[in-house]
């Protein structure tokens, strides 16, 4: 398969985990937008969000409980933090396999005004 987080995840591609369960992995990532920039993924290649289906949406969960943990163990979840999924190539998704971005350790501000 020619996915690069599903090469991370049989470990053909070396990462700086900082989380990984039997279910999902968080890395650093290797071109960071804030201080703290982690991407967790499922070990499952599910390519977007409108992708998930039926089991899915168990393992949509557990990412939510490894971004608790990854914020927790980076010192981000009492000053905040961002959890960001791009779905689709308008959204900038550019690796096609389901992800969150969790970014902190400055002031990120609001998306919107």
């Amino acid at each position: 398969m020619s996915c690069i987080f599903c090469k991370i995840v049989e470990g053909a591609i070396p990462a700086k985990k900082v989380y990984e369960n039997e279910h999902v992995i968080a890395f650093h990532d290797i071109q960071p937008q804030a201080p703290v920039h982690v991407l967790i993924i499922p070990k499952k290649h599910i390519p977007t969000m409108n992708d998930a289906a039926g089991e899915d949406f168990v393992l949509i969960g557990e990412m939510h409980r490894a971004a608790q943990e990854v914020a927790r163990e980076l010192g981000v979840d009492q000053t905040g933090y961002r959890l960001i999924n791009n779905c689709g190539k308008h959204s900038g998704q550019e690796v096609f396999h389901i992800h969150y971005h969790l970014l902190g350790g400055e002031f990120l501000g609001p998306l919107v005004s």
